[in-house]
């Protein structure tokens, strides 16, 4: 199982890509634990989670190919 994983604004300042895939990764919990062990500053960083272009707000499970989104936060205007 792949997942494919996209930073957008200061998140990808703080993880140096826009773009990461990952393997073996069965839910959204164990995604963030790897994430913030391979850079540290975003646990302490605020960001919405999108799974296949649906905003997730708890941990879910991953199978076949995903395609997550880290969002930070956004203001409109």
């Amino acid at each position: 199982m792949q997942v494919h994983i996209m930073f957008f604004g200061q998140l990808t300042d703080i993880t140096g890509t826009p773009n990461l895939i990952l393997h073996d990764i069965p839910d959204t919990k164990t995604l963030q634990e790897t994430l913030n062990e391979l850079y540290p500053a975003l646990a302490n960083t605020k960001y919405a989670i999108a799974m296949n272009n649906k905003t997730i707000q708890c941990n879910s499970i991953l199978s076949g190919d995903t395609t997550i989104a880290l969002l930070p936060p956004f203001s409109g205007g």
